[in-house]
């Protein structure tokens, strides 16, 4: 997320994007390929949110999760968000499956594990969601604890991976709450465009609020630029985003690709689905700086 001359690092001649050369003066930052892990867990928590749709919040937790499974790091997507993107994008069929995470939610007698549906890639899984989970958001309201429910359900299940992606729906309200309670920390993708940038201070407020008076210990682990492409508009936008948010954003620039849609129909995280492509790499450098920076094990 630094670069060696102190600030986020991005060139235009590094082989991840090929983004211009001297943007902000910032000398180029590589992340070692990550070792083996010896043992697993207990997970760190993510939590991706953007309350504005179309920032490629889903994207971002299927492609981090797909490239840190790729390097043997045990995944699980949370899909919390009604649409059910995450849990479509990654092959499943959630009103075919019996529980998804809004049985979690209100049926404490159902085992989490029992909701968790194995992917067909080797070390990513999902705990599903539909549209019945539209009928949280009134339904919490009346329950005790609201705020800490998916932190109970996480709980179950946080000593069998490495780090839990809760893919959190476009919105403020108690489900999100409930993720930025549950979560160690949160990644803001934000999408190259000047709309983007507005709605980024509410969600600021609303981490600011969990952190004062339910989760102290939740932390802001950067903003991910995504739909970056070689325009005036998008390098203006990036410099308001580091001269926003400087230190913490990420390294690596995520890419608008025609090959992430293909790669969704395919139903495959882009970095199996196409591996050699230059999304697939932005997306691996943004799993090894969660590995070097200590967020991921």
């Amino acid at each position: 997320m630094v670069g060696t001359s102190g600030g986020p690092a991005h060139t235009g001649d590094d082989k991840v994007n090929g983004m211009p050369t001297d943007l902000l003066g910032r000398e180029y930052e590589t992340f070692p390929a990550p070792k083996p892990l010896s043992q697993h867990g207990p997970a760190r928590i993510i939590a991706i949110c953007n309350q504005k749709g179309g920032v490629g919040k889903t994207t971002s937790s299927i492609n981090i999760a797909g490239a840190l499974s790729q390097y043997g790091r045990r995944c699980l997507i949370v899909d919390f968000d009604p649409q059910g993107a995450a849990t479509v994008g990654l092959g499943i069929n959630a009103n075919a499956v019996e529980n998804t995470v809004y049985t979690a939610l209100f049926d404490p007698s159902i085992d989490p594990h029992e909701i968790v549906q194995h992917t067909d890639f080797e070390n990513l899984d999902i705990m599903p969601a539909n549209i019945d989970l539209s009928a949280a958001e009134v339904q919490l309201v009346t329950e005790v604890g609201r705020e800490q429910i998916l932190a109970s359900v996480l709980r179950k299940l946080r000593n069998e991976y490495d780090v839990i992606i809760v893919d959190c729906q476009p919105s403020l309200g108690l489900l999100t709450v409930n993720a930025l309670t549950a979560a160690d920390g949160v990644i803001i993708p934000v999408a190259a465009e000047f709309f983007a940038l507005r709605g980024v201070a509410l969600l600021m407020q609303s981490i600011e609020k969990v952190q004062s008076r339910i989760n102290p210990d939740l932390q802001v682990y950067g903003v991910l630029v995504t739909m970056f492409t070689r325009t005036l508009h998008c390098e203006e936008v990036l410099q308001r985003i580091y001269e926003a948010f400087q230190d913490k954003v990420f390294h690596s620039v995520i890419s608008r690709s025609i090959k992430l849609p293909d790669a969704t129909v395919a139903a495959a995280p882009i970095t199996i689905y196409a591996p050699g492509h230059k999304t697939a790499k932005e997306y691996r450098e943004v799993s090894r700086e969660l590995i070097a920076r200590g967020i991921v094990a």
